[in-house]
């Protein structure tokens, strides 16, 4: 019974020290220190007004041997930080590469990373509003800004990875016409 006190006077403590906290916004991680998502501001030149995008959670899809042996679906993947803020890096440095279709649209960036090539790919999933031809501009502006990579330096559990981050562009800002004064 003593045993049973003394382990209830030490678990109580330490549970309530370690416990998350009442508000559910503080378990939700920093976007700009984690890089987890939300909202980047770009310039697009000086005149223009800010081109916001959002980045969504990154997800880790799938891993493996090869691309036709996948092992790990999701959590299973261990991550690769060194490609995966520069996944982040390459959508927020090319927002003008994004269609301009007058209304909101996403693209889902899926990047592909083969060690046993050294190859990177990425590509517009499925998820995205755009798609195919239409994002195809983007994807590749966002492929060409990844850096080279130590490929012998990088430390991975698979040959292969999928990594995607949905990317949400909002509607372009109502131009105004000359003479008229801007509406906000």
């Amino acid at each position: 019974m003593a045993f049973a006190l003394g382990v209830v006077l030490v678990a109580v403590p330490l549970y309530l020290l370690r416990r998350p906290s009442a508000s559910p916004l503080a378990l939700l991680p920093d976007p700009q220190a984690s890089g987890f998502g939300g909202v980047i501001r770009t310039e697009m030149d000086a005149g223009a007004e800010a081109t916001e995008v959002v980045l969504g959670h990154l997800q880790r899809v799938r891993c493996g041997p090869s691309a036709t042996q996948i092992s790990g679906e999701g959590g299973l993947c261990d991550a690769l930080p060194l490609l995966e803020g520069a996944l982040r890096q390459g959508i927020q440095n090319n927002v003008d590469c994004a269609p301009r279709g007058g209304k909101e649209g996403s693209i889902n960036y899926v990047l592909e990373v083969d060690f046993t090539s050294n190859r990177l790919n990425v590509f517009a999933g499925k998820s995205g509003s755009w798609r195919g031809a239409r994002a195809r501009k983007a994807v590749t502006c966002v492929l060409r800004s990844l850096p080279p990579l130590p490929w012998t330096d990088m430390t991975h559990q698979h040959q292969y990875y999928a990594i995607a981050i949905l990317a949400t562009y909002p509607e372009p800002a109502a131009e105004p016409i000359d003479g008229l004064p801007a509406f906000e």
